[in-house]
């Protein structure tokens, strides 16, 4: 009797074996650094200050002198030149914007927050450290975002997410590490923005199309309709029998190792998953706190990740750039402030009722601001804006109810304690643990970071 030809490759395995194993992992995962577990929990550089990061990203660049930096010179010089040096703006701009939301003070810090995030402000205030002095390095939107999730504007890097993995595994090997959920398809360059570039595979981050409320299509193939468990299990076993004498044969080589992991990864995703992702099992006071909308069901699953140890979770604000307001700006950043609001109390309330909130480090912000300027022809919409913008970062070791850093008063560059990117990155890293300069991996012949070269630990930022 002939030796059966093992030698085929993965694709056609897959295809005549017809596994119908979840495949959520499999795209993300290409290379493993560790040959057991690749998102093994590991121990940080120090004493961690946080375990797990959220990263609200509010794509497209909300503007700051309209949600957390307010210049009330702007509605002095509205419709008026600015008496100010020339402003080099992306577009043609012309006479001041004054802002069209009211600013409160709030909290015991009077910390000044507009009213499109008033429920934020009133419950959390003072939990907020909100960065006004953020500087990123160009107008665009595409260089912005790479820069903002992966510390490069020009080249593949890794991103944020992939090197919090990367130095810290994760607290559950039966989910991905590091999640990206973005409703409606993908942001402006999709996957770039939550890739592993040259770090091992294992540390992508994984897609959810949340704009789905149905466990089946937020996980595409999460149940299989044909086999039990016990059957797949069986036949997972005979797949990843013949992988493993394929993996002899390529001299242990990382990507097909890779590919094993992620079979299992995917086949133990089964159960998990599916309880993590059906928020039917929440109580209903729960569901309304969040409300019943995209970016609610967003929050409430991030939570429902955060208390099972997903290392990284981002939550995006939609497909393409919803804050990207050239025009009609008032009506468009309210309704996306009416959509974001909420949750945002709610999700820092519901942290902070489980005990969660002093483990979590949350950030929130864009990949840059807007122009106090209005963009011409019309006097309501703004420009981009990388001179000078606002986030805001809470629990998790920081110190809250703070305003670093200021902007000149009209709101357009930086000017007291201006902080970078790479500064705002070295920062969020010392919150959990890692040191910028030693969180590094070498590749074609160097040891790279998520900072590059630069960045500074801001000290202020941390109680």
């Amino acid at each position: 009797m002939n030796t059966p030809d093992l030698s085929i490759t993965r694709r056609e395995l897959l295809r005549r074996t017809g596994t119908g194993l979840p495949l959520l992992a499999l795209s993300a995962i290409e290379a493993a650094d560790d040959a057991t577990h690749p998102l093994a929990p590991k121990k940080p550089h120090f004493a961690a200050k946080a375990k797990h990061v959220v990263h609200l990203f509010m794509n497209g660049g909300p503007s700051q002198v309209d949600t957390f930096d307010p210049k009330p010179l702007l509605k002095k010089y509205h419709g008026q030149p600015l008496p100010t040096a020339n402003l080099r703006t992306e577009r043609k701009t012309g006479a001041a914007m004054g802002s069209p939301f009211i600013f409160r003070k709030y909290g015991e810090s009077g910390l000044e927050i507009s009213e499109l995030f008033q429920q934020t402000a009133q419950w959390h205030a003072d939990k907020l450290c909100v960065i006004r002095s953020m500087k990123a390095e160009v107008p665009n939107h595409e260089p912005s975002l790479m820069l903002m999730n992966c510390g490069d504007s020009r080249l593949p890097r890794p991103s944020f997410g992939s090197w919090a993995t990367y130095g810290l595994g994760s607290e559950n090997q039966n989910l991905p590490g590091f999640v990206a959920m973005c409703p409606g398809g993908y942001p402006i360059v999709a996957t770039q923005n939550w890739r592993s570039s040259f770090l091992p595979g294992a540390y992508q981050g994984t897609y959810l199309n949340t704009q789905h409320k149905e466990v089946d299509k937020l996980v595409d193939n999460i149940r299989n309709s044909s086999l039990n468990q016990n059957q797949q299990r069986h036949q997972l076993d005979l797949v990843q029998k013949w992988n493993r004498r394929h993996l002899e044969r390529n001299n242990d080589d990382p990507l097909l190792e890779a590919r094993i992991q992620a079979h299992e990864l995917a086949f133990r995703m089964q159960t998990e998953a599916a309880d993590v992702f059906d928020l039917s099992k929440e109580s209903k006071w729960t569901r309304e706190l969040y409300g019943d909308t995209v970016v609610g069901r967003q929050l409430l699953l991030t939570r429902r990740m955060i208390e099972k140890g997903v290392r990284f979770v981002q939550v995006w604000s939609g497909a393409g750039q919803p804050w990207d307001n050239h025009d009609n700006l008032a009506a468009q950043h309210r309704s996306l402030g009416q959509q974001w609001d909420q949750p945002i109390a709610a999700f820092l309330l519901d942290l902070t009722q489980r005990g969660l909130l002093d483990e979590t480090l949350v950030l929130w912000g864009g990949e840059f601001g807007r122009t106090p300027v209005a963009e011409l022809p019309a006097l309501n919409g703004r420009d981009h804006n990388h001179y000078g913008f606002s986030v805001w970062m809470a629990g998790g070791g920081v110190k809250g109810g703070q305003a670093y850093g200021s902007t000149d008063e009209f709101g357009f560059a930086a000017q007291e304690n201006p902080v970078h990117v790479h500064d705002l990155h070295a920062t969020m890293l010392h919150l959990i643990g890692l040191d910028h300069e030693k969180l590094t991996y070498r590749y074609a012949g160097r040891d790279f970071r998520l900072t590059d070269v630069h960045g500074n630990v801001i000290q202020e930022l941390i109680a």
